[in-house]
């Protein structure tokens, strides 16, 4: 078992694609989690994630901030509290549209080859 503040683990820039955000990658295969990775995305205001699919699920949980959730059609407010499921290969893109830090929890499965 391991037991940390969240604040001990680096906040590194997001994926090059992703705009004035930084990610926490809080737990990961190198602590010893065999099946999924869980990240905790902190995104300024104007700040998103590019619209995009990939063939791996999504399971996010909203902590603090508003937003919005857009999968090339329409768009979902987002807000504290909210859960979100992305499916596989489903078109998805964050989005803070407020003046305050949008939070959110994402879990991820590692790909098995």
């Amino acid at each position: 078992m391991k037991v940390f503040n969240y604040k001990t683990v680096r906040a590194e820039k997001a994926d090059c694609c992703v705009e004035k955000t930084q990610v926490r990658w809080l737990i990961t295969k190198e602590m010893g989690a065999e099946n999924f990775a869980m990240r905790l995305f902190e995104m300024e205001p104007g700040g998103c994630s590019p619209l995009h699919e990939h063939p791996w699920e999504h399971e996010v949980f909203v902590l603090e901030g508003e937003g919005l959730v857009f999968d090339g059609e329409k768009a979902v407010p987002l807000q504290n509290g909210d859960v979100i499921f992305v499916k596989s290969n489903e078109r998805h893109q964050f989005k803070n549209n407020s003046e305050k830090p949008l939070k959110f929890l994402c879990l991820i499965p590692y790909i098995k080859e």
